[in-house]
């Protein structure tokens, strides 16, 4: 689907809800372009090349993190990055002095994860640079929703109608939001699924299904987007064990064969394999986790190279 616009109405990604479809459509569209680039025998292309972007990331990341810095030297840029664990955050510094201090260094462009929700927010009101959210809390991850729409589109064209399961551990999940208003502002249908303790209370305010049954989610879905328990961010015991949960959330090869049609599956990464998904699912031909990985490069050259262009 092409767009008649050129640019985003936004500034920054500070989330999906900021977005327009027209905004989602043009990423898509951008990224399609990118990943094209991204084949060729030299994968590099000169669009930033005078723009400074800082990785500023205040909770651990492997994947988004690389995928950003790899996305970031493929257009060209230059790149600062900064862990708070090795910084003066650690010393007691606040997230306005550390990034104040970033921006005097002629810093263009921040891509920030934050363990507090609302992060990239509050800065994007209090420093003159452009904010990129790599993820604030349990929150929003508006490129990991992005990178998954795109991997849907891929594998079933359109989005409009299409179904999707989200399935897992929600209520802690920054992936399930932005992927619930990304979905639904295409025209997708959207499930969540998993136990009720794991399910936030607002979600029906949503507009989503909420489903408690496993089998009976996948069996509605065109799609299941499987999330990891994040143990991390669970300060009280939301299920008896992981051994429970697999049973009864788990998804195996037997479950998935015992269908009554093909579904894709997707995951948005680190996978604990054995607890919401076995290897065997994930290594399968219906599995496009790393597709997922792949596009996420793409996905986020269009988000940089697009806001570039907001510049002003």
């Amino acid at each position: 689907m092409s767009t008649t616009i050129e640019q985003l109405s936004t500034r920054h990604l500070l989330g999906i809800k900021d977005l327009k479809e027209n905004d989602i459509q043009l990423i898509l569209d951008t990224a399609a372009n990118f990943k094209e680039v991204l084949n060729r025998p030299i994968k590099k292309v000169p669009s930033l090349r005078d723009i400074t972007i800082a990785n500023v990331f205040f909770e651990n990341s492997t994947r988004t993190r690389l995928s950003f810095e790899l996305a970031e030297k493929r257009l060209s840029a230059d790149i600062v990055n900064f862990a708070a664990s090795s910084s003066s955050v650690s010393k007691g510094e606040t997230l306005i002095d550390t990034v104040n201090n970033i921006l005097a260094m002629k810093v263009d462009m921040i891509v920030m994860r934050h363990p507090y929700a609302g992060a990239g927010v509050f800065l994007s009101k209090h420093v003159n640079a452009q904010i990129v959210n790599a993820g604030d809390g349990a929150h929003e991850h508006p490129t990991q929703a992005l990178l998954d729409s795109f991997s849907i589109r891929e594998r079933h064209g359109d989005m409009a109608g299409r179904k999707v399961a989200i399935i897992g551990d929600i209520l802690h999940s920054r992936v399930a939001l932005s992927n619930i208003l990304c979905l639904q502002k295409q025209g997708a249908e959207v499930m969540v699924c998993g136990p009720t303790t794991l399910i936030p209370k607002y979600i029906g305010s949503l507009g989503v299904k909420v489903e408690h049954d496993l089998r009976k989610a996948l069996n509605w879905c065109d799609v299941a987007n499987m999330l990891r328990i994040q143990l991390e961010r669970q300060d009280i015991a939301y299920f008896p064990s992981l051994r429970e949960y697999s049973m009864l959330y788990g998804l195996n090869k037997e479950i998935l064969d015992s269908l009554d049609k093909e579904i894709t599956i997707m995951h948005p990464g680190p996978i604990n394999r054995g607890v919401e998904i076995t290897s065997d699912v994930a290594d399968s031909k219906h599995s496009i986790i790393l597709d997922q990985v792949e596009n996420g490069v793409a996905v986020r050259m269009a988000v940089l190279y697009l806001l570039a262009g907001q510049r002003g």
